[in-house]
């Protein structure tokens, strides 16, 4: 399966914003953002062309793709079924995103970081409604619970999350049992829930040029 390889950082550093890709690291003074803010390369840091139009558009999309951490076929394939929809279709493609299960977990504070959940998924840690799911992209659903297997709810770096992550604050279409680890999904999420700085209508005219 292709996925990006190289360090996230600079994906940050490209976007100029944090993306909170590395998880309680992005949090302290050793965040890329915080220590040479400008982008990567060796240009970087002299070049600072002035972005319009299909380059706002562009640098949108790729913030969003970068910060879900999906691939470019993969993230067309959302915009597409977000257009086919009935709605907004900007939102549409948001709320797409939120229902990822790696996002859910995430944002349940069972990981640090999207990449981080992304694993426990793939590994096998985590269950819904009581049955084990291993595709990150899988859709959760209102009146699903999200939880870790009882074999991994000890492990160091659930224990880490766990810890860190009262700061980030639950969304209104997620609750979370904090004693029990268990997840559930209450609601569809609203636009309001997802709280980073996202103009998706850019996305939507880059996409319907």
């Amino acid at each position: 399966m292709a996925r990006y390889r190289d360090a996230v950082c600079r994906l940050c550093r490209r976007e100029g914003m944090k993306l909170f890709l590395k998880g309680q690291r992005c949090l302290t003074d050793k965040c890329a953002i915080e220590r040479r803010n400008f982008a990567p390369g060796q240009h970087g840091k002299s070049r600072r062309p002035k972005v319009l139009g299909y380059g706002l558009q562009l640098r949108e999309k790729q913030k969003v793709r970068r910060l879900y951490g999906i691939l470019e076929s993969q993230f067309r394939s959302y915009f597409e079924k977000a257009a086919a929809g009935k709605g907004i279709t900007g939102e549409n493609l948001l709320f797409a995103l939120e229902r990822r299960l790696d996002n859910a977990v995430y944002r349940l504070g069972f990981a640090t970081s999207r990449a981080e959940a992304r694993q426990l998924v793939r590994h096998s840690h985590i269950q819904v409604s009581g049955r084990k799911v291993n595709i990150p992209s899988f859709q959760v659903a209102p009146g699903q619970e999200i939880t870790l297997r009882e074999s991994s709810r000890q492990l160091p770096s659930v224990q880490r999350a766990l810890d860190v992550a009262g700061g980030r604050g639950l969304p209104s279409w997620l609750e979370l049992e904090r004693e029990t680890l268990k997840g559930r999904v209450v609601s569809l999420p609203k636009r309001e829930d997802v709280n980073f700085p996202i103009q998706e209508q850019m996305i939507v005219e880059l996409y319907s040029k």
